[in-house]
């Protein structure tokens, strides 16, 4: 009798779809959509990034804790180098007008406020015209928490600002960290993170001198006018950097790609749908031409 039964177990094979492919360097900016099997490099990797973000916050974390410990524990040779600092610093700007005027003048371009509008802005545009949403929110809402956190900074350590006897400006509350400095850096690090993905080479090139430019000056501006000391300049720099980098990788911990692939390029990462992740911008000829 079995002999009698058709055999279907070839037919079963021949007509079976064909496995699905799992090799992750197939397609490696893919979101991964596989099934439950696929769960774990995708965790393993969100893991690995977020331990990466909290790496980047203790790297800046630790210095501007302990220079805030010194300053409160008023550590002479610190203090000492602060003091003979704004003492020379404040006499070359007393005796150089033009210097002056342009110092006064970038303290009130430099005011909170003014960066932050312009950086919203960029938020908007960066959501409206290049449609990356969670990447805009993630850029405002860090801003505002390194504005917050500064002020909230300020208050703990409760700093002196520094007393000149022929001041060349004023500026109100307390010294550590410099606002200015933090926020600066702050506004550099993220918007500079934020419009990566749209520029070309060159763009990023310009984008990152004039960034780094702009936070120094601001760190400088603020010792040259004797209404910061360095160590406030430095504790802000490293605040207002170290935020902002800390909180990209933990956006870009929130759903990364497959771990075996490298952390792709900027834009083409992060918490957007695979179909908003914009391609990178081509190269112009110029750019070739380097």
């Amino acid at each position: 009798m079995p002999d009698r039964l058709p055999d279907h177990t070839a037919d079963r094979a021949a007509h079976r779809p064909p496995a699905r492919a799992t090799d992750p360097t197939a397609h490696p900016t893919a979101h991964p959509s596989g099934p439950a099997t696929d769960a774990r490099p995708a965790a393993y990797g969100r893991g690995r990034r977020m331990l990466k973000a909290v790496g980047y916050g203790l790297a800046f974390a630790v210095p501007v804790t302990l220079l805030a410990f010194v300053v409160r524990q008023k550590f002479l040779p610190v203090i000492e180098v602060d003091e003979a600092a704004i003492a020379a610093a404040t006499d070359v700007t007393r005796h150089n007008e033009g210097f002056q005027l342009f110092l006064v003048a970038w303290q009130e371009m430099t005011q909170p406020k003014w960066p932050y509008i312009a950086a919203t802005i960029v938020c908007l545009v960066m959501w409206r015209r290049h449609d990356l949403k969670t990447r805009a929110l993630w850029a405002f809402v860090t801003m505002m928490v390194a504005w917050n956190l500064q002020l909230l900074l300020k208050v703990v350590v409760h700093r002196a600002r520094p007393v000149v006897s022929d001041p060349v400006s004023h500026a109100p509350g307390y010294s550590f960290p410099s606002g200015h400095a933090a926020n600066a850096a702050a506004v550099a690090t993220i918007v500079t993170l934020l419009v990566w993905p749209v520029l070309s080479a060159r763009a990023r090139r310009i984008l990152l001198v004039s960034a780094v430019v702009y936070a120094l000056v601001t760190g400088a501006d603020r010792v040259f006018l004797g209404v910061h000391f360095p160590s406030d300049v430095v504790a802000g720099l490293l605040f207002g950097t170290g935020l902002g980098l800390a909180s990209y990788m933990g956006y870009l911990g929130w759903n990364p790609s497959q771990h075996h692939a490298p952390p792709p390029p900027e834009g083409t990462a992060g918490p957007e749908p695979h179909e908003l992740n914009p391609l990178p911008p081509e190269e112009s000829n110029d750019d070739h031409d380097r």
